[in-house]
């Protein structure tokens, strides 16, 4: 009787690490064409020939700012000199004849440009790019001289004056205060973002963990979700473990990443519109979805087994979706809230736009991590 429970319990061993092996097998093994290198290199090398997307006409604006960042880690998990430096050729002229480019430290949409000169001083160790980037982080904190009562009032609660209660604001605010912690160690960048999240998190999580497009706008926006899911993955990626509000933002990342998982489609992405099923598929909000469910399987957030073929999935739809140019398709436009379903299913389509780029090299960079 022990000899054969003893033979059970090595064979129930057996394939518990044969099906552990198989399911990281599923974010490492990839078919040509689709590995993280090859996709990450397409995409990365193909910002070198766009052209800047301003802000507003004047200002380097977010999308462009994280494909930037996006191309720059690729270069170093990959080691990739020549890109490095590529890249900060691009950025040169913003100490000279660019630095008008360079935005303002007044609105959420524009600080958070701060992060890619905090990731160009991660890459290089340049003091410049630290320098250039610090006020970008401090002032989302610092309420201005000629704030409005609103700003004023955020302020006065520990939050950022810049804080809008949209969901975009959870990438914007977490990207550029977590790279300030990156950077300078100190816990009061990441802190306050994580209180800042708890916050929008109590304020504008739906039940099933899916967020509207604004309060009254109750439509679940593909890329609007897609912001706060992204966010959450980074800022939990580098929350110290003791750090209050952790517990309440983890529950938050999971709830949402469990509703995600029941609305992904059957050929692995997820729709313009998240709940509706006749919406057409849209690809940035995709990939910033797959970027949170890779980080998750990777961290340790999120059941592997679980969420590993979710994650594979994804990715391998994903792909067919850039073209030969090596430009991303169906990417929903800039999208101001409307309370109108019809208005989210007409929502042109770019080709190229750096709002879907950016995410796809975020999934690149998150496969390609240990």
């Amino acid at each position: 009787m022990m000899r054969r429970l003893f033979v059970l319990l090595l064979l129930f061993t057996f394939q518990f690490s044969f099906a552990q092996k198989n399911q990281k097998k599923l974010l490492t093994d990839f078919p040509k064409g689709y590995t993280p290198e090859e996709v990450g290199r397409r995409l990365a090398y193909r910002f070198l020939d766009g052209k800047h997307m301003l802000h507003a006409g004047k200002w380097i604006s977010y999308p462009e700012t994280f494909n930037w960042t996006g191309a720059l880690k690729f270069g170093a998990m990959t080691r990739d000199k020549n890109l490095i430096k590529l890249l900060q050729n691009r950025f040169e002229p913003l100490f000279s004849t660019e630095s008008a480019l360079l935005p303002p430290k007044n609105h959420v949409d524009l600080n958070m440009f701060g992060s890619l000169p905090f990731e160009m001083y991660l890459v290089t160790k340049e003091q410049r790019y630290r320098d250039l980037a610090t006020p970008y982080a401090d002032t989302q904190w610092i309420l201005p001289d000629n704030a409005n009562a609103r700003e004023k009032a955020w302020a006065d609660k520990g939050y950022s004056w810049q804080t809008r209660l949209w969901i975009d604001d959870m990438y914007m605010i977490t990207i550029v205060q977590t790279q300030a912690f990156r950077v300078s160690g100190d816990r009061k960048y990441i802190d306050r973002a994580a209180k800042e999240m708890v916050m929008y998190l109590d304020s504008l999580q739906r039940p099933n963990g899916l967020f509207y497009h604004a309060p009254d706008v109750p439509f679940y926006w593909g890329r609007g979700n897609g912001w706060m899911a992204a966010g959450m993955a980074v800022l939990l990626r580098y929350l110290p473990e003791d750090n209050k509000d952790r517990p309440r933002i983890l529950q938050g990342y999971r709830t949402m990443m469990e509703s995600l998982k029941k609305f992904q489609t059957p050929k692995g992405m997820w729709n313009q519109l998240i709940d509706d099923p006749n919406c057409w598929a849209e690809t940035s909000g995709s990939a910033m979805f797959t970027y949170a469910i890779i980080s998750g399987v990777k961290q340790g957030w999120l059941n592997q087994a679980e969420y590993a073929p979710v994650a594979r999935k994804a990715w391998m739809a994903m792909i067919p979706y850039i073209n030969e140019k090596g430009d991303v398709t169906e990417v929903c436009v800039g999208t101001n809230k409307k309370n109108d379903k019809q208005y989210y299913y007409d929502r042109p389509r770019h080709v190229g736009d750096y709002h879907g780029q950016s995410p796809y090299l975020w999934c690149a960079n998150a496969l390609l991590e240990k």
